[in-house]
């Protein structure tokens, strides 16, 4: 049972990620922690954090 789950969601992530898309079509511009901007895609690879915080 475990096992078949398991794979289950193995194979609906595999679905999910063959639908993106491949590149971005225009520049997107965000802020940074320094509200600063920074606009993607740029010449170095970026990793995006989504921190969500409870106050």
């Amino acid at each position: 049972m475990k096992t078949r789950l398991f794979l289950s969601i193995i194979l609906a992530m595999l679905i999910v990620s063959a639908c993106g898309q491949k590149s971005l079509s225009e520049p997107m511009t965000l802020l940074n922690q320094n509200q600063e901007e920074v606009t993607f895609p740029s010449d170095k690879p970026a990793v995006f954090f989504f921190i969500t915080t409870y106050t």
